[in-house]
């Protein structure tokens, strides 16, 4: 989800120039980048299964498709502002809009996993440029008496983007129009693409910055392979077995990320244009909200493609009916939005109460699973889901303003650039790292589920003549064969241990009558197990979300316990 909400609140409260002509035009056509970009961050949790059965790949594929997204996005938008206040904010919104368009068209054509994630990535670099002119474009449009009114229709916008997306992406999957299944939600782009490039050559402001900065590509690039270099390996180091590079690159990622704050340090004191100004980390209230927001983002955005994987891989649900499953969560978000605004005056409190609500919806997610087990249904999770999405709208709505608090007003570009960048970083570290854990639990959690219906399984196939020895054989068969199959780096592939089960499984039959009873013994078998062993790893992942939302409680000390009021300067 794109982090335009604090920005907004904070760059509305400087005095633009006279109102422009067009700028309520010019609003619906920023909008509608925005819509494009919120709905590319969320389509591929829903889309993720159906894609890979497409196109193959491994686990890791899952994750690429969400990752590439928000770590392109994370990189660029650190640059993209810049690139606004250079060139001028309508040529970048034009470059960046046809740019997302063409990477869309990219994403809709592809033939491997490989091509469709470089594609991605095409989509957040270009969505990285397009993104920030709109902001910046509003502030310079309107008059302040209208700019909250402006920047308060982000909100609904963001809302209603997070409620449909999903919805949205299972409908046109499983709707299936032209033979087009998947490739359909990015097709869906290229009319909106066409209409905010020609909405924005009509109605967005020509004009360039006063100030324009000098571009810090050494910067830029330092930052680019840091976020890389922890990133790549926690998403393939799994499927690589951990092999000694993957903890190097990690290593790495620390020292290239010291080697960019000595270097935009050293920038900023010989009078040049830093990439982010070193002053900020100074402060701790902001120093403390990137340390907040970086686990807060990882946590939500790591939940949400481990929740779909579980409700459409491990449940068996259809994109749609996943799609649908999130709309509690998405519902709860705009409630708690809106509960937020009604208690703004207890500042910190308000974001310290949405984690400790988001948590308890959480557990109430993991109380729902552990008690109804793999047969749960969309109206059992309903209301853990609703409480987990208000608690995270009472968290993220006051968030950017109360880290904010503590930066100066010069300094608010700069702060607000770099925040979102964390925030996009943080979803790709999410989905990176939790993504990683559940795949690295399932293989072992349905070898357990298999192991818990062993006796059972032992039973049926007594009652089909099989001798004991030949039952264990079969039973350390199909707990090989399920772990594998669950792990497997290409699922069309048959992994060697579901070809030893089928060669036992022959060997075992004596008669057509047993064939059958052995046969559907083991399928059953190999069904429940998958199912429970999804539902364990899934209630493990659930208590590391409720960890990192105790974190998030935890750091959230170290912020300013209000926000700057309106209209107050620096300290």
């Amino acid at each position: 989800m794109s982090s335009t909400t604090g920005v907004a609140s904070v760059e509305a409260t400087t005095d633009p120039p006279a109102p422009y002509r067009w700028r309520w035009a010019a609003l619906f056509v920023i909008l509608a980048a925005e819509v494009m970009d919120l709905l590319d961050a969320v389509v591929t949790n829903v889309a993720g299964p159906s894609m890979r059965a497409d196109l193959g790949g491994g686990a890791s594929t899952l994750q690429w498709l969400a990752a590439a997204y928000t770590l392109s996005m994370a990189i660029g938008l650190v640059t993209g502002g810049r690139l606004g206040d250079i060139y001028g904010r309508r040529r970048m919104f034009l470059v960046g809009a046809a740019g997302f368009t063409a990477g869309s068209l990219l994403c809709a054509v592809s033939t491997s996993p490989e091509t469709l994630i470089g594609a991605r990535v095409v989509q957040g670099l270009f969505g990285a440029v397009m993104l920030p002119q709109g902001l910046g474009m509003i502030k310079e449009m309107f008059p302040p008496k209208e700019s909250q009114k402006a920047f308060g229709m982000f909100g609904p916008v963001m809302g209603l983007s997070a409620v449909c997306g999903p919805i949205l992406a299972g409908w046109l999957v499983d709707a299936d129009y032209f033979g087009t299944g998947w490739r359909m939600i990015f097709l869906i782009n290229l009319p909106l693409g066409a209409a905010a490039i020609l909405g924005a050559l009509r109605y967005l402001p020509r004009g360039r910055s006063a100030d324009r900065p000098r571009l810090d590509i050494p910067g830029m690039l330092l930052v680019s392979v840091a976020a890389l270099l922890i990133i790549f390996p926690l998403v393939q180091g799994r499927e690589y077995d951990w092999p000694g590079w993957t903890f190097a690159m990690m290593a790495a990622s620390v020292v290239v990320f010291v080697a960019f704050a000595v270097y935009e340090s050293r920038r900023s004191r010989a009078g040049r244009d830093p990439l982010v100004v070193p002053s900020l980390f100074r402060k701790r209230g902001f120093s403390g909200g990137m340390a907040l927001g970086l686990v807060f983002f990882s946590t939500m955005q790591g939940f949400m493609l481990v929740f779909n994987l579980y409700t459409q891989i491990g449940l068996g649900y259809s994109p749609l009916k996943a799609g649908l499953v999130m709309v509690p969560w998405s519902g709860g978000m705009i409630v708690g939005f809106g509960l937020a605004q009604a208690v703004t005056r207890f500042g910190r409190a308000v974001l310290q109460a949405g984690a400790l609500v988001m948590a308890l919806g959480v557990f109430g997610v993991w109380l729902t699973l552990d008690r109804v087990g793999s047969g749960v249904g969309p109206w059992q999770l309903l209301p853990s889901l609703l409480v987990t999405g208000v608690g995270m709208g009472l968290l993220m709505a006051p968030f950017f303003d109360i880290v904010l608090a503590s930066v100066e007003q010069h300094e608010t570009g700069s702060a607000s650039g770099t925040m979102t960048a964390m925030q996009q970083l943080g979803g790709a570290f999410g989905v990176a790292l939790l993504g990683t854990v559940f795949f690295g639990l399932l293989g072992g959690g349905i070898a357990t589920a298999v192991d818990h219906r062993a006796d059972d399984l032992r039973g049926r196939l007594a009652a089909a003549h099989v001798p004991r020895t030949t039952q264990d054989r079969l039973v350390a068969d199909l707990r090989t064969c399920a772990s594998d199959r669950a792990v497997a780096k290409d699922s069309e592939a048959t992994p060697a241990s579901c070809a030893r089960l089928e060669k036992d499984t022959r060997s075992a039959v004596t008669s057509p009558e047993a064939g059958v009873r052995i046969s559907g013994a083991l399928r059953s078998t190999a069904s429940s197990a998958f199912e429970g062993g999804f539902g364990s790893v899934m209630k493990t992942v659930l208590w590391i979300v409720d960890g990192m939302l105790a974190l998030t409680f935890l750091l959230a000390f170290l912020l300013p316990r209000h926000a700057r009021p309106e209209g107050a300067g620096g300290h």
